[in-house]
């Protein structure tokens, strides 16, 4: 029996549903993936929601997870029965115990990383990889600004852009949230519910701007991202848990000092296979030299992913949170079920 959680239409946490899906046996190309952890991202919301277009209904959520190959189709070359193995990105379909993958988007784990961290940090991971090394490389001395510091990519990125040698301002909702990114690296946290970051940022920067804002939030930060950049400065728009930014004209742009804008996303940066694993690589060397740690702060039971939805949408959680597969729900954390084929 493979159990998932699937969604027959959007909507909120009440819609995920827990039920038994059917799974074939791999064909060419394909690993079957007995899941041990999967990760919990923003992402999952916006396709629970529907702000991302569903490839078809009804669907299972999940974009990354880590597990062991069970079995494996015909021209397999990446990766044998008995590999522990790891993944990042479509095709959508994580939330659940077992699963057909395509091998060539599979990444071996190194012996150093277990299953509980490797899920946690490909998705959150690979993102803060292409953001400071490839859309901006961050270099020695630069100053950056990066929303969402204590939340699961933010966390990474702090410590990997303080191990890159930079100065890192990082917004938070809390001060509990300041006291946690002032640990992993963040210069200067700064509580967007008691500040204005705008201020603060032009104050720490003796009123030059950042090259570079890194913003997640969207709707709610956008403008005054801008705001912060220096002349020529790049803005990073690459989520929107606040809501969709509104369309602005591109003259604001040249206005604010011919800055440069981007909405880039983790696919198109590890669409090649080569890209993948040069990625993944540098990620992995990062965390076993210690530089980089993931820290898993909530783990939840597969079953009960509607708490995890509803506690990663109120901002409840930081750093990073993993669905386990077989883990005990608790009392009360019942997800709807439905008796369907998949």
């Amino acid at each position: 029996m493979n159990m998932a959680i699937r969604v027959h239409e959007t909507g909120g946490p009440g819609k995920l549903c827990w039920e038994e899906v059917n799974i074939a046996q791999p064909g060419v190309g394909d690993a079957l993936i007995r899941h041990t952890a999967i990760g919990l991202n923003f992402i999952d919301i916006y396709f629970r929601e529907g702000a991302y277009p569903p490839p078809h209904l009804p669907f299972i959520l999940g974009m990354e997870a880590a597990g062991v190959v069970e079995a494996v189709g015909r021209g397999v070359t990446e990766v044998s029965v008995g590999d522990r193995v790891a993944y990042a990105g479509g095709p959508i379909g994580a939330y659940c115990e077992q699963r057909l993958y395509p091998a060539e988007r599979l990444v071996k784990l190194p012996d150093a990383i277990d299953d509980v961290t490797a899920a946690a940090m490909m998705l959150q991971g690979l993102t803060a990889q292409y953001l400071l090394r490839r859309t901006y490389s961050v270099k020695p001395g630069d100053v950056i600004l990066f929303h969402a510091a204590a939340g699961g990519v933010g966390s990474i990125a702090c410590q990997w852009a303080k191990h890159l040698g930079a100065t890192v301002i990082g917004t938070v909702g809390s001060n509990e949230k300041a006291d946690y990114v002032a640990g992993l690296g963040c210069d200067y946290p700064i509580i967007y519910t008691q500040d204005d970051f705008v201020p603060r940022v032009k104050e720490i920067t003796a009123g030059t701007g950042v090259p570079v804002v890194y913003d997640s939030v969207g709707k709610d930060t956008f403008m005054k991202s801008l705001d912060c950049l220096r002349k020529l400065g790049l803005m990073v728009s690459f989520g929107q848990s606040s809501g969709a930014v509104e369309p602005i004209e591109p003259s604001i742009l040249s206005k604010k000092g011919s800055l440069y804008l981007t909405r880039p996303t983790l696919f198109d940066y590890i669409d090649k296979r080569s890209d993948l694993v040069a990625s993944a690589s540098e990620l992995f060397d990062v965390l076993e030299s210690g530089a980089v740690k993931i820290d898993v702060r909530q783990t939840y039971a597969l079953q009960d992913v509607a708490r995890a939805h509803e506690d990663l949408t109120a901002r409840r959680t930081t750093g990073a949170t993993v669905l386990i597969p077989g883990l005990a729900r608790r009392e009360g954390d019942l997800v709807a079920s439905h008796d369907r084929d998949a």
